[in-house]
């Protein structure tokens, strides 16, 4: 057997593998004939191939592997500097990328054929010597000969068609792309060469290229106007990035074009005569507030001063409010806690101002911080003698007692919800309670609550807010009067019973007694009034029945609270008098038919009724100065003194049957002492809570967490230090002997 005929090196190149195969396709090239289906058959590149695996299998010296696989190197770089690149270096902008990319498609076919005719290479000799395989070497070839020496002008004429399509041009995307791919598969697998070579000189273009545009806009454009160019711009560069460039450019890219056209200009953006964040806030231009959210919401850092200008904007609006109220005051005669317009424009301002918030701003807490700071500053600058506390629950008063606010369930509901999100941003939130409380107290002992699902409802509101402490007085309220219909249905029975079995002459006294819990209402002026006979009997019975059913209980009767329908009688006419108890026992005093001339004067009206002065000038004002005056006194004015005379009206007359005679309070709205008392006792009780847990604690860091625990109110400092050393006088705490400003807990 014959053995294979030994193939020399010059025989086989020359001969075989460079004449059948790489002159051809470089012909084939040259002349742009890239379909592969054109090039070589399967027959023509089985031929070459085997040459070459041939070539390489023969026993030493006659393997021509390493010999080979130089010549493959050496044939792409002579193709690549004679051919290619004098046709590159004629070239420059659009047609230096059209003549490059034509030529790295013809290189990428080269490529590929030379590593199928030298396949065995890489299957064996390029693995056991560790070489680039044929690909990779045929793309640092080009790399080094080709992109290297183009890759600057490359870059430059590649932005500058970016920069002419920024300027509304229509340029060819696929030229780009196919450039951005060179610059992309020259890093061998990373995007080294696209970023050094091409992207830093893209962000570097870029920054340029809006730092004159931003400029350009904010001379000539309003806020608004400027906002919509540079949303389009980050849009459009955005749609950039997707279309031609690499992904991982995209942060990048819209970083640099959002510091030069938002961060280096937002303060001018937003401080612009005319058409700032400010002019916005008041012309309730949301769309273009929602476009300066979304286009410097990005960083918090960003929104920080719009989050400031929209506190100042808020204040601004809320002083207007407040300087309005401060007119009405002064231009008022008499000041009175009901004033219902402030109440409803604070309302209304902070509707609108919460819903930019959350719609505009996305309820970013920036803006609720600086909605917030805003509401705090005016709602607690109180004008005149009441506070906003007072006027705030005022203005609930009047919408939950009857004759009020003539207001729809829904409308009640919705004005109660707005007016505890107001009330949230008071400081003194005790203050509120306590005034709230009286006059809660006042709807529900006068039968004036609307409806008790809507105080439920207030309350449940408060406590949501608050918590079961700050509401559980006025949920007792509440209960009490639940449970005091039920012992009005037991006492009545035993009422009836008791008269029958007595068999009382005289007028029969239809009486009810509700029983308050004292610890849950508000305390009231105590005294001992002298009743009528036919109230005496009334109140004799209850207490019997009450102290035989309850008794650890002690009742004390609140006469200031109750209230009575008289029925008098002039002439042919007869009328139900719906007064105060007080009013009533005053009135009976009258009720002599053989005298009913009869005069008293002041003092001996009080020496009757055992009532101190003060109360009953009231009284006798209610029932002799008022609009019906079923008293007369003399001399006739509209103050009470204590000389003068009164006498019942002989000739009183009125067209309505039933009259309700109104009084004025007998006590304030709240109480100020009581306020006071109750912050110190919740002051001292923090502050015992505190150093209980703590031992041991400097002065400054006592007074720091009391602040933080009492939520319903904010102390003076130095209330909380008279509150320190009363506990230190009874021995709670004691300074430390050998650290100043330091006190320790006594247990």
């Amino acid at each position: 057997m014959s053995s294979p005929r030994i193939i020399n090196l010059d025989d086989g190149w020359n001969n075989e593998i460079k004449v059948k195969a790489i002159d051809r396709l470089e012909d084939i090239l040259n002349q742009d004939l890239k379909k592969e289906g054109s090039m070589f058959s399967p027959k023509e590149y089985v031929q070459t191939y085997t040459t070459c695996y041939n070539m390489c299998t023969q026993k030493s010296p006659y393997n021509w592997s390493e010999q080979l696989y130089q010549r493959h190197g050496e044939t792409i770089s002579r193709y690549l500097s004679d051919t290619v690149l004098p046709s590159l270096r004629d070239q420059h902008d659009e047609f230096l990328l059209r003549e490059l990319t034509r030529r790295w498609g013809n290189h990428q076919i080269m490529n590929k054929w030379m590593q199928k005719f030298f396949m065995y290479l890489d299957r064996y000799y390029v693995k056991h010597h560790s070489l680039p395989s044929l690909l990779d070497a045929g793309l640092k070839h080009f790399k080094s000969l080709i992109f290297d020496e183009v890759k600057r002008d490359v870059a430059n004429a590649m932005l500058d068609l970016i920069n002419q399509e920024r300027d509304g041009a229509i340029i060819d995307r696929g030229l780009v792309k196919s450039c951005v791919q060179l610059f992309e598969a020259m890093g061998m697998g990373c995007l080294d060469a696209y970023t050094l070579d091409f992207e830093e000189q893209l962000l570097a273009s870029t920054q340029e290229y809006y730092a004159r545009k931003s400029a350009e806009w904010i001379e000539g454009d309003g806020t608004p106007a400027y906002m919509v160019k540079a949303e389009a711009a980050l849009e459009t560069e955005r749609e950039r990035v997707t279309a031609y460039l690499n992904s991982a450019s995209e942060g990048k890219l819209l970083g640099v074009v959002e510091t030069e056209i938002l961060e280096k200009r937002e303060m001018a953006l937003l401080e612009k005569e005319g058409s700032g964040c400010r002019v916005l806030l008041a012309n309730d231009k949301h769309d273009d507030l929602a476009r300066m959210y979304r286009l410097f919401g990005k960083k918090s850092e960003w929104l920080q001063p719009i989050a400031d200008i929209v506190r100042r904007h808020i204040e601004h609006m809320g002083g207007e409010i407040i300087n309005r109220r401060e007119a009405r005051v002064e231009g008022e005669t008499k000041e009175t806690n009901q004033d219902p317009d402030f109440v409803k424009e604070l309302l209304a301002l902070h509707d609108k101002y919460i819903k930019v918030v959350n719609e505009q701003f996305a309820g970013n807490a920036l803006f609720q911080k600086a909605l917030k700071e805003a509401f705090v500053d005016f709602v607690n600058r109180d004008v005149g003698k009441f506070t906003n506390a007072d006027l705030m629950s005022s203005f609930c008063d009047r919408i939950l007692k009857t004759g009020g606010e003539k207001l729809s369930d829904e409308d009640v509901e919705s004005f109660l919800e707005k007016t505890v999100q107001l009330f949230s941003y008071l400081v003194d939130k005790d203050l509120f309670s306590e005034i709230y409380k009286n006059q809660l107290a006042k709807r529900l002992l006068n039968q004036r609550s609307a409806s008790d699902d809507h105080e439920r409802l207030m309350i449940s509101k408060l406590k949501a807010r608050c918590g079961s402490q700050f509401t559980g007085k006025m949920e007792g309220m509440l209960n009490d009067l639940a449970i005091g219909v039920d012992h009005q249905q037991e006492f009545e029975p035993h009422y009836k019973e008791k008269l029958e079995e007595s068999g009382a002459a005289g007028p029969h006294v239809d009486f009810g007694v509700q029983v308050l819990t004292t610890g849950y209402w508000p305390t009231y002026p105590a005294f001992d009034v002298h009743l009528p006979p036919e109230m005496t009997k009334c109140t004799t019975l209850f207490k019997d029945y009450y102290d035989e059913r309850n008794n650890k209980r002690r009742l004390a009767w609140m006469w200031g609270l109750g209230n009575a329908t008289v029925k008098g009688n002039w002439g042919k006419k007869k009328y139900d008098l719906q007064v105060t108890t007080l009013q009533a026992i005053t009135i009976l005093a009258f009720n002599n038919p053989g005298a009913a001339d009869e005069q008293f004067s002041f003092e001996q009206l009080k020496e009757r009724l055992n009532l101190p002065e003060e109360h009953l000038k009231r009284v006798l004002h209610s029932l002799s100065c008022g609009k019906y005056k079923v008293i007369e006194k003399s001399p006739k004015s509209n103050t009470i003194k204590v000389t003068d005379l009164f006498v019942a009206a002989p000739k009183f007359q009125s067209k309505m049957l039933k009259i309700r005679i109104p009084m004025a309070n007998l006590d304030e709205s709240h109480n100020p002492k009581r306020v006071e008392e109750d912050r110190s006792v919740a002051i001292e009780a923090a502050v015992v809570r505190i150093m209980k847990a703590r031992k041991q604690l400097s002065h400054q860091q006592l007074l720091a967490e009391v602040l933080s625990q009492l939520a319903f109110f904010k102390p003076n400092p130095k209330v909380i230090k008279r509150r320190i050393e009363a506990l230190i006088d009874r021995e709670y705490l004691e300074r430390d002997p050998d650290v100043p400003n330091t006190y320790k807990y006594l247990a």
